[in-house]
């Protein structure tokens, strides 16, 4: 049971490397293919829009497959795409294989998550979707810097292709921990898409999206911001970015076991409420430097401390429709990423300074934990209303 949820865990780990690595390395890429910083951040966006994309169109094609095929497949298309980043010779080529590098995320997260709480031990189903998740965070701690370091030592190419071979060790592992599961009940496409018809998960979806988005308005600029407004120098980046991975796997952590003792929307409503205080704080405080790094622990450590609590909260809202609600998850966090890439990089483009990517980011983050108030408002009237009914 456990090695089958490290076997997932490498998939989040090749994932994560895939995802954030173009953060740290984007002045590298922005050189290699002659464009601006800002029209860089357009490769933040098109792997996020891949996500969006993928989520749905794997539910359509292969909801009735046997879960661990569709893992299998999934890795097949992350190799595929991250070879292809590799040999990139243009911005547009980039683009389309940043899309395709993105289109199996969010679908992978979804079929992973229904796994993880499969193998799981009773009560222990957030923690083992942290479990899953964890990858993703040990990618930000050791993937990413190593990256940035290949990145500005020998080329940004050699990421991707690392991240492809890495592809090729998940499916390997997958294919030998993973048991054999069956596929879900057989259902009608419109089925998997029902639970839509509750506002719960909308508002899931919603804050989830602006959290993100608020965080990615920032650290998708982290680079330029820690460097030309912190005043760290260039080389000092894979050690910051060392710190922040750590920040999310501490995070990630804190996330899952919280959830499992109090609630999950409790946790991700309080972790998104903090990440927009931190977030308006860096807007003020970014030239101070040692201030600037710890409010980027606080702020990492936020955005990887929502995602277990998400992932199952949209899962237990989505009867019917597991698959999909699993994948609802990435959607939302990929479309905050590209919204959060898009909208952070305007006032770059105009001219102003690099820290005014984390205000913007800060109303969307005030916007996101708004929304998760409300979600845990109508959570709990609901309850007490369920509860009274019963005791009638």
């Amino acid at each position: 049971m456990k090695k089958g949820l490290y076997a997932l865990s490498f998939g989040t780990f090749g994932l994560g490397i895939a995802e954030f690595v173009m953060m740290s390395i984007l002045p590298d890429v922005a050189a290699g293919f002659h464009i601006s910083l800002a029209e860089a951040g357009h490769l933040i966006s098109a792997y996020a829009l891949g996500v969006c994309f993928g989520a749905p169109l794997v539910v359509i094609v292969a909801r009735n497959w046997p879960l661990r095929t569709i893992l299998l497949a999934l890795v097949g298309l992350f190799i595929t795409g991250n070879v292809l980043m590799t040999v990139s010779s243009n911005y547009w080529m980039g683009l389309a294989a940043r899309f395709i590098s993105g289109l199996p995320h969010g679908a992978y997260f979804g079929v992973g998550s229904i796994v993880a709480s499969r193998l799981a031990e009773k009560g222990k189903s957030t923690s083992a979707v942290a479990t899953m998740v964890m990858g993703m965070t040990v990618a930000n701690l050791f993937g990413v810097p190593v990256g940035n370091f290949l990145g500005q030592v020998l080329s940004w190419r050699l990421v991707f292709l690392a991240a492809a071979l890495w592809g090729g060790v998940t499916f390997w592992f997958i294919r030998r921990w993973v048991p054999v599961l069956p596929a879900l009940p057989a259902s009608r496409l419109k089925e998997q898409f029902r639970f839509l018809k509750r506002p719960e998960p909308w508002m899931l979806i919603a804050a989830t999206m602006l959290g993100n988005g608020g965080a990615f308005c920032w650290y998708s600029y982290i680079n330029p911001l820690m460097t030309e407004v912190s005043g760290f120098p260039v080389g000092v980046m894979p050690f910051l970015m060392l710190l922040a991975g750590g920040s999310m796997c501490i995070g990630n952590y804190l996330g899952g076991h919280l959830s499992d003792r109090y609630t999950p929307g409790t946790v991700a409503m309080s972790m998104q409420g903090l990440l927009f205080v931190s977030l308006l704080l860096i807007y003020f405080l970014a030239p101070y430097g040692f201030i600037s790094a710890l409010l980027m622990c606080v702020c990492t450590g936020c955005l990887f401390a929502v995602s277990a609590p998400q992932q199952l909260l949209l899962l237990q809202y989505a009867p019917g429709g597991e698959m999909m609600g699993g994948a609802m998850v990435q959607l939302a966090f990929n479309l905050g990423n590209a919204l959060g890439a898009y909208f952070g990089g305007l006032p770059i483009e105009q001219g102003a300074g690099v820290e005014n990517t984390a205000l913007i980011g800060a109303l969307f983050a005030m916007l996101g934990t708004s929304v998760f108030i409300l979600f845990n408002f109508i959570t709990i009237r609901t309850q007490r209303r369920l509860a009274w009914k019963g005791n009638i």
